[in-house]
């Protein structure tokens, strides 16, 4: 019943996210101009006439939700996970909302009254999910809404199955046991024991006490694949298919229907679609126009600092390998000193490096130096968000030490990235930043890249591994 009551919970969960951001809203009024916590204005303008901005804030606000993905099942998100979600759609939404009243000149509506209604409405639908959840689970407790399911097949996928399942009780499945013919009746992995052979789902599956097989053989069982299907298809039983090559083959792949044939691309890279791309390109274009125009008064002091301290060239051009292999030249502020392409380190800079100049410390420490690459971003050779270029030597010595590296080259590359808010730049651990390029490679949506944009301004500019 879980499945097919998800989509009503959802539907439920808008709404209810709708009536909160309403509450928020009017509460948030009424604190900064009623409650006398706030010094009171000479004038100010009716609730009604704030009201009105709710016909955009509303609509708003639940794309910003879904972009964050707080519409997936909630046994598939943690509450603490989930709780950020809020804070940064919340976050995005204030910011978004005090640019566009800045932009359209309208300077009447209250600041304060914003801030006010982004902390009383993350408190509020933190509060409301939580309270959700807490329902969910007492309904589930009494032995409502779980979904009684029987594994076909003992392998390293049903293991990891069942660990999942046992550490997360609040998702309210029952396993009722695993039906294998390798292993012997009662042999038991975390109190979940075989039952007996495959063939006893002959007997099981007419009892109709099942609301899902989950089928978890392994691999050098596939040839049984089809003959189970047939018998689950036919007794009318939910059924789904969990690989025991999640190793291989990523957790979004993404199936290809040619003709009938479904084909199972072994990558998914939501920016091959081309309104992706095209939606991407759009904000990097308007973002790179604004940084540039916002941050144009240090990019000229920098610049002039560099001109003055230390003789040579304002910008550093380096070959960097991009998008589908090709390389480009990657724009700097010069922060080392003048030295010939052949007696260049073929290494990364480390730690008290003669070359780099007494300003270029100062500015590969608050990556100031990387702001040139917004040409880059203009140019079409890089983007606002995506895994950090490298250097075509170090590009043919990871490809042949570590699996997937070239998987990176498949999307632009980017200013900032997932693995770098995350604190791998500079001399860090290469497997870790792949592991989180192919992460961002293969979940991107616009949400991941306003999110990753709001954390470097925390986590992205200053590096303790930028030397």
């Amino acid at each position: 019943m879980i499945k097919e009551n998800q989509k009503l919970l959802n539907r439920l969960q808008v709404v209810l996210d709708g009536l909160v951001i309403i509450a928020s809203y009017v509460l948030a009024w009424y604190i900064r101009f009623r409650s006398g916590i706030f010094e009171l204005d000479a004038w100010y303008l009716s609730l009604q006439t704030y009201m009105r901005l709710l016909i955009f804030i509303v609509p708003g606000y639940l794309i910003l939700y879904y972009e964050f993905k707080m519409y997936v099942p909630m046994r598939a998100l943690g509450r603490r996970l989930e709780a950020w979600h809020v804070v940064q759609a919340n976050t995005l939404g204030v910011m978004s909302l005090t640019l566009i009243l800045y932009l359209v000149r309208q300077f009447d509506i209250s600041r304060t009254m914003l801030f006010v209604f982004a902390c009383v409405n993350i408190f509020a639908e933190v509060l409301e999910r939580n309270i959700l959840r807490l329902i969910l689970r007492k309904i589930r407790k009494e032995g409502y809404n779980l979904k009684h399911i029987i594994l076909v097949g003992y392998s390293r996928a049903a293991e990891q199955y069942i660990d999942r399942i046992r550490a997360n009780p609040e998702w309210g499945y029952c396993v009722r046991g695993i039906l294998d013919d390798t292993m012997s009746p009662g042999t038991e992995y975390r109190g979940v024991k075989v039952l007996g052979s495959i063939e006893n789902l002959t007997i099981i599956l007419p009892q109709n006490r099942l609301d899902e097989i989950a089928i978890t053989l392994g691999l050098n069982e596939y040839h049984k694949l089809e003959r189970i299907v047939g018998m689950c298809e036919k007794s009318g039983v939910h059924t789904k298919f969990i690989p025991d090559y999640n190793n291989i083959i990523p957790t979004k792949p993404y199936t290809e229907d040619i003709q009938g044939l479904p084909v199972i691309n072994i990558r998914h890279v939501p920016l091959n679609n081309l309104p992706n791309r095209v939606v991407k390109r759009a904000v990097d274009l308007f973002g790179a126009t604004v940084a540039l125009i916002l941050f144009s008064p240090v990019m000229l002091v920098v610049a002039v600092v560099i001109k003055v301290t230390d003789p040579g060239p304002l910008i550093f051009k380096q070959e960097r390998i991009g998008l589908k292999n090709k390389p480009f030249y990657m724009y700097k502020f010069r922060s080392m000193i003048l030295q010939k392409e052949s007696d260049e380190e073929k290494r990364w800079t480390r730690k008290d490096d003669p070359r780099v100049t007494p300003i270029g410390h100062f500015i590969r420490k608050t990556s100031i130096d990387e702001l040139p690459q917004l040409f880059n971003i203009l140019k079409g050779d890089m983007s606002l968000v995506g895994p950090r270029p490298e250097r075509p030597l170090f590009v043919e010595k990871f490809k042949e030490e570590i699996p997937r590296y070239m998987v990176k080259h498949q999307v632009r590359p980017g200013l900032t990235g997932w693995a770098q808010v995350n604190g791998y730049r500079g001399d860090t651990s290469i497997r870790r930043r792949i592991e989180c390029d192919l992460y961002y490679i293969e979940n991107w949506t616009l949400g991941f890249d306003f999110k990753i944009i709001f954390l470097t301004f925390f986590k992205g500019f200053v590096n303790k591994n930028a030397y």
